[in-house]
């Protein structure tokens, strides 16, 4: 990854007498895919509306290729924003929408022709020139709306819930889109999302926030196979987070059954959060007529114990197809576990269900509200 770029350094605001981002610290590298993502309230908007000079903080710097941009004014900065609502002019041709930043600055006409027919063809909508905004589709009014964008050669991209308006299918098209466009410009770019499937998919780094603090930055693979805490785990993708004690090094007690895992650190006898994912939840099924003192069962036990030193005993409550997998509700000492498993198991078997030593995340229980909602700074 390239040089650092934009630097957030304690950046504090508040709306209303509401704390909005509270002391936060980032940096974003040069021609870095990097995404905010979290739940409404959380503050990313803030951040990137702060990155864009459509808000000043209360306190705290923006630092943009070593110089300070903190009060600079929008149209100053190397950045150029893509909103949601495509904010495109209606009584505009698709070459005057594209062109109006370029007139804007005085450039010459041969210029200007020259950056439309670039930047149409850059989002596979060369021969729209004459088209009016109204004559498009979703999709290829936020292409424009992102032409519009890159004709001014920003060396940063924002980019505020742009796919939020389109359909499924639609939004699926963009997101990849999207990082073609990345790769062909090699400009930063910052994305604001909500919906997790979007910055997994398309982003170098993922900036996790909550509350106004940081919870947790790192590649798609980190957020997803190593949350720092129960809120990202509970955030990207479904979870079970279960109260468990962490017996000793490398063994954990879950619904009173002990489980090899591979986390130390965590002292003895203390109360943990237990993370396991739904798609790594091992079942195998317990035949209605072998009972738990027969032989056969004895063997299936034993097939466990190779695969890991605990089990647990339960029913199949719900399945519902998904098409690439089974989702299934399964009761177990009283906890409704979540599993994914491209096997059905049908409602009411017995099943005997285990995990990985290596899937199972192993958090410390945040002693209170403030306490989850503390901010990571520079990872």
């Amino acid at each position: 990854m390239d040089s650092k770029l934009i630097d957030l350094q304690h950046i504090t605001k508040s709306f209303d007498g509401e704390l909005v981002l509270d002391d936060l610290n980032l940096y974003i590298r040069e021609n870095e895919f990097l995404t905010l993502l979290g739940p409404s309230g959380c503050g990313k908007t803030t951040t990137l509306r702060i990155l864009g000079g459509f808000e000043t903080p209360d306190s705290g710097r923006v630092i943009f290729d070593g110089a300070d941009i903190t009060n600079l004014a929008p149209n100053k900065r190397q950045l150029n924003t893509v909103f949601q609502k495509y904010a495109l002019f209606t009584h505009m041709t698709i070459a005057e929408n594209i062109a109006f930043g370029l007139r804007i600055r005085k450039k010459s006409a041969q210029y200007i022709k020259d950056k439309i027919s670039y930047a149409l063809k850059l989002v596979n909508l060369d021969g729209y020139e004459d088209r009016m905004p109204d004559s498009l589709s979703g999709g290829q009014q936020q292409r424009i709306a992102i032409a519009r964008a890159i004709v001014n050669e920003p060396k940063v991209l924002l980019l505020d819930e742009p796919l939020g308006a389109l359909d499924l299918k639609l939004r699926q098209d963009m997101q990849y889109e999207l990082i073609r466009l990345k790769n062909e410009l090699g400009i930063t770019f910052i994305y604001v999302t909500h919906d997790q499937e979007e910055a997994l998919t398309m982003s170098d780094t993922i900036v996790v926030m909550n509350q106004g603090y940081i919870q947790q930055i790192g590649t798609p693979e980190d957020i997803y196979n190593e949350p720092e805490n129960a809120f990202v785990a509970d955030f990207i993708g479904d979870s079970n987070i279960i109260d468990a004690t962490m017996i000793q090094d490398e063994l954990v007690e879950i619904l009173g059954v002990k489980f090899a895992c591979v986390d130390k650190g965590f002292g003895t006898n203390n109360p943990v959060d237990v993370v396991i994912r739904p798609e790594d939840l091992e079942l195998m099924s317990v035949p209605d007529d072998i009972s738990t003192d027969s032989e056969a069962y004895e063997k299936l036990l034993r097939r466990v114990h190779k695969f890991n030193a605990g089990y647990l005993e339960g029913v199949v409550e719900h399945v519902i197809f998904k098409g690439v997998h089974y989702e299934m509700e399964v009761l177990s000492r009283g906890y409704e576990w979540l599993v994914h498993s491209t096997r059905m198991f049908r409602v009411g078997e017995k099943v005997l269900m285990t995990v990985d030593p290596f899937n199972i995340q192993i958090m410390n229980k945040p002693e209170s509200e403030d306490e989850q909602a503390v901010q990571m700074n520079e990872m």
